[in-house]
């Protein structure tokens, strides 16, 4: 005969990262702000000849997409967060539009290289009076949009226990009585505390990121890196009459463009693809589910949104225990906002 826990009904699936109300507000308001620069950068450069300044417009034109993008996966993500459509949450809203906004970087860089290459064997004249100044402002907006998205925003901890998961368990005898099991495995409690605690804070780094805000970040920090690539070209430039230096810097700005979309694509695709976020967590739990002598039969363990990860273990035991026995135990990692747990009487 088998028997399964009764399953709570009136459990959330809700995982939405810390302070997403608040990331949505900075995202909304430093999208106007790159747009309008995005505007000036592309104008300027066109009407002044420089390649660089263009450069540095288009890929304020990627941060401006990449931002609204960010804002309207907020936006979704909150408005259908209860949406029972939706199996596990839009946690996982911001991981697909940080997916996004890496193909809109790779494609723009592909299209500065190819127009800095371009501009490096066909110079064109350029009025440095003029770009400089933008390019100096474009540094300066993309200082203050960094300083606004990074304003306030932290990694919090969950503490979503085991309220809420689902209960699965089969051939097990109720009257068995699990206060000598847990006297059997007194000895173990002390190592696997640590363990988990060590666990647990590895995964609040590696798991708690909102990567829909890290996107954001990340798309203003490397332009301000090419802005300051930017204006140190067009000085050069101005100086010792190194009209080479312009197109140059439009390449090494293509590339640095490549290299994020490159991070971004692989750490979101990683998440949309449900791998693994934390081996080293994924070890800690498999110890201590084997450590009282039972078998692992079936672990997956995935992210469901910044700070929530989920987890669906199969355990085969020789012992009279059942799902909560393992509740219990998983109930040290924090981050463990979704589990479920089937045990095989073998």
């Amino acid at each position: 005969m088998s028997t399964t826990h009764p399953i709570n009904l009136a459990h959330s699936h809700v995982f939405l990262g810390a302070g997403h109300d608040q990331n949505e507000r900075r995202t909304w308001i430093v999208v106007g702000v790159c747009a309008a620069m995005m505007v000036l950068e592309i104008v300027g450069g066109i009407w002044f000849g420089s390649i660089a300044l263009v450069a540095d417009g288009l890929h304020m034109s990627t941060h401006a997409g990449a931002l609204l993008l960010a804002a309207l996966a907020y936006k979704f993500a909150r408005r259908h967060a209860n949406d029972p459509r939706f199996s596990f949450g839009t946690g996982k809203l911001g991981d697909l539009a940080g997916f996004t906004s890496a193909i809109m970087l790779a494609a723009i860089s592909v299209l500065i290289f190819y127009e800095a290459v371009s501009r490096l064997f066909n110079p064109v004249t350029i009025d440095f009076s003029a770009a400089i100044p933008i390019a100096c402002l474009g540094l300066a907006v993309n200082v203050v949009s960094a300083w606004l998205l990074s304003g306030g925003h932290h990694h919090h901890g969950h503490d979503h226990h085991a309220a809420h998961d689902h209960d699965h368990a089969h051939d097990h005898d109720h009257a068995h009585d699990h206060e000598h099991e847990h006297e059997h495995d007194h000895d173990h409690d002390h190592a696997q505390a640590h363990a988990a605690q060590h666990a647990q804070t590895r995964a609040a780094q590696k798991t708690g990121r909102d990567n829909n805000m890290r996107a954001a970040v990340v798309h203003v920090a490397a332009d301000a890196a090419v802005s300051v690539l930017v204006i140190a070209g067009l000085v050069l430039a101005k100086i010792f009459g190194w009209m080479w230096m312009d197109p140059l810097v439009g390449i090494v700005g293509a590339l640095v463009i490549a290299n994020w979309a490159l991070g971004l694509a692989r750490d979101t695709g990683a998440i949309l693809l449900d791998m693994t976020p934390d081996r080293e967590m994924a070890k800690t739990v498999r110890d201590m589910i084997e450590s009282g002598g039972d078998r692992l039969a079936d672990f997956h363990l995935w992210r469901l949104g910044p700070g929530h990860l989920g987890a669906i273990i199969c355990v085969a035991t020789e012992q009279a225990r059942d799902a909560g026995y393992y509740q219990e135990r998983l109930g040290k990692f924090s981050a463990l906002s979704h589990i479920t747990v089937e045990v095989r009487q073998v």
